[in-house]
């Protein structure tokens, strides 16, 4: 299934219905998780009126608002300490290591969730966008501290079969007893099929570039935007109690 997976932006007029999310939801708690501590938590999106006002801060995108259901995907160390505070233990918990953890647990859960949905015929698209606008969507969602969106999904019943996108062979990402940087050969060997690819060749003639890194580099992924965005991160961090002693 994985093989052929898709990404899927337009859904059908059918709602999901929430024993299904549910149960998706508790089958996904079987996933690995650190200290058997569960450090995450999912904040149901259904009201077509909580979707509006999540929307610009995923870019507008138009399945946040057409998809019947959104989940936003939380590290969530408000709870694990509030448990330590009502059994008379003393919770070192705000701290960046801990915001890893908890980051890494919900990540966890976040793709065994979207394994276990595609496996039932639903449709989803993950939305980087929870990591641009994070303080945002704490305010929209009342997210208390040591709780931070990680990611987010759409969810419902697929209204299209978009072909499934490529992907890097396995000599690009496997390394053999110890890590080995990639020579002028091995990036040509592995990046020249993803380069060569009809629909990436317009996106060069479409943007004036000369090369698909460009793309990247240029528009996509821009050094400006990454800089200005880490700021916003660590000063969320900080808000929600992350990085008070750093």
């Amino acid at each position: 299934m994985l093989k052929n997976r898709q990404t899927i932006r337009r859904y059908a007029n059918r709602p999901v219905d929430r024993a299904l999310i549910n149960r998706l939801l508790t089958e996904a708690e079987r996933t690995q998780t650190m200290g058997n501590l569960q450090l995450y938590s999912v904040v149901l999106t259904e009201d077509p009126t909580q979707k509006e006002q999540l929307a610009p801060y995923h870019f507008n995108q138009p399945m946040v608002r057409q998809a019947p259901a959104l989940l936003t995907f939380c590290a969530d160390f408000h709870r694990v300490t509030r448990w330590c505070e009502e059994r008379e233990a003393d919770p070192g918990y705000d701290n960046f290591l801990s915001f890893l953890n908890a980051a890494t647990d919900a990540l966890l859960y976040c793709q065994t969730f979207c394994t276990l949905a595609e496996a039932e015929g639903l449709g989803l698209c993950y939305l980087g966008t929870t990591l641009y606008s994070p303080q945002d969507i704490i305010r929209i969602l009342h997210l208390p501290r040591l709780v931070m969106p990680i990611a987010t999904i759409t969810l419902g019943w697929p209204d299209e079969q978009p072909a499934p996108t490529d992907r890097l062979p396995l000599s690009a990402i496997l390394h053999e007893e110890t890590y080995h940087s990639p020579t002028r050969a091995d990036i040509d060997r592995d990046y020249k099929p993803k380069e060569s690819l009809p629909e990436n060749q317009e996106f060069l003639r479409i943007n004036d570039k000369q090369t698909l890194a460009q793309i990247f580099t240029d528009l996509r992924y821009t050094r400006r935007d990454n800089e200005a965005i880490s700021q916003t991160l660590l000063a969320t961090l900080r808000q929600q109690g992350f990085l008070e002693k750093e």
